[in-house]
């Protein structure tokens, strides 16, 4: 049976204010395409097809169209979970008026894992798909006080899929998550609300299914064994990706249950990427690119209006700094880490992280004069 595992397409995300519509349909049109050419049995996204809980309307039109046209133009079955972005509710209302012969749509928690059962000439495939929970709704769930980790929810929901499996079938597991010895991006949000906590899950926790899907770290990869991937999101949310391959995994899985995966390259439309120079040597380029830019300057001397002269040949330009203002550090913290006698610095980053883009200048203005009227009330206490 041949498989199609993607995740992590957050639609409706911004890089850094900039809009990616554009960036997801050419994404989603190159999804279609590698269905039409591999035809693969099921397509399967890992979870985080949102990149929020309340996405906007575009996001929710653009997957439902995209979710009609493959129904239309394929008989490839569709499975897909609910990712620590997404709404479990959400996401879960998808299932209400889908084909349950040839799709499965998994948002909250149910304490009956039961799988999609396919068919091919080798016999079954069960195909077990596990959403994104918090530990308070895995305890409610399952009715286990004692679930404290992801590894712990993980542990719940894997024993309640293989009750239905099957016998004699061939497993694939689709889950969001952590894996212990997996390679992080500057995008992911932390697994586990408490802090300090551990929001990794051991690959043994998947013990027993022939393929593992897994969503959440936006890089392709293994993790340890071959069975055990990440197909990694199909764009670049951050700098630090930059250079990185994105792709789809194209999963063949024989007789016996062992696989083989082949990578299908994403073409991104722009990419994100840093460019390093004089102020005048990179205007002096004169090819006007289209890509999301990080400048970093090394001019001696502070240039005049540079932000507004590097978008006339990189108009989508969103972070400049100058190289000899680069701080070295000791260490590598945080970057949200901040102490608490510094307030604004505090609510800075916390804006940053929800959002992930820094707050505006109107917005400072309002923090600022919400801490004097506090200090000024402290001083009055």
């Amino acid at each position: 049976m041949r498989l199609l595992h993607t995740s992590d397409w957050h639609l409706g995300r911004q890089f850094h204010g900039i809009s990616l519509d554009e960036d997801h349909d050419s994404i989603l049109a190159q999804v279609e395409q590698a269905v039409e050419e591999h035809r693969p049995a099921v397509l399967i996204i890992a979870g985080d097809v949102f990149d929020r809980a309340t996405p906007p309307q575009s996001a929710l039109t653009r997957f439902g169209d995209f979710v009609r046209r493959i129904g239309a133009s394929s008989e490839a079955a569709i499975v897909v979970i609910a990712g620590n972005h997404d709404s479990a509710a959400q996401v879960g209302m998808m299932n209400v008026l889908a084909d349950p012969s040839r799709s499965l749509v998994r948002g909250p928690l149910d304490v009956e894992e039961k799988p999609l059962v396919l068919h091919d000439k080798h016999g079954a495939v069960a195909i077990s798909a596990l959403p994104f929970s918090y530990e308070f709704a895995a305890r409610a769930c399952y009715g286990n006080d004692d679930i404290s980790c992801p590894a712990e929810v993980m542990a719940a929901q894997m024993g309640s899929a293989r009750r239905h499996v099957p016998d004699g079938a061939r497993w694939v597991v689709v889950a969001h998550a952590f894996v212990e010895g997996a390679a992080t991006s500057e995008g992911e949000r932390p697994l586990t609300r408490a802090v300090g906590g551990i929001e990794t899950v051991p690959a043994t926790a998947f013990d027993g299914a022939h393929y593992v899907a897994l969503g959440h770290l936006h890089r392709p990869q293994k993790v340890g064994v071959g069975h055990i991937r990440y197909s990694g999101a199909p764009l670049a949310f951050g700098f630090d990706e930059e250079g990185h391959d994105k792709s789809m995994t194209l999963v063949d899985m024989a007789a016996d249950g062992s696989v083989v995966t082949t990578g299908i390259p994403f073409v991104p439309r722009r990419r994100a990427r840093a460019i390093r120079g004089k102020l005048a040597e990179l205007l002096a380029i004169g090819t006007v690119s289209d890509d999301l830019i990080k400048v970093v300057l090394t001019d001696d001397t502070p240039q005049i209006d540079p932000m507004k002269r590097i978008r006339t040949v990189y108009p989508n330009a969103v972070q400049l700094s100058y190289e000899r203002n680069a701080a070295p550090t000791a260490t590598s913290l945080s970057e949200g880490a901040a102490a608490l006698d510094q307030p604004r610095q505090v609510i800075e980053n916390f804006i940053r992280f929800i959002r992930e883009d820094p707050i505006s200048n109107a917005e400072g203005l309002l923090v600022d004069e919400a801490i004097a009227k506090l200090a000024v009330a402290g001083e009055d206490a």
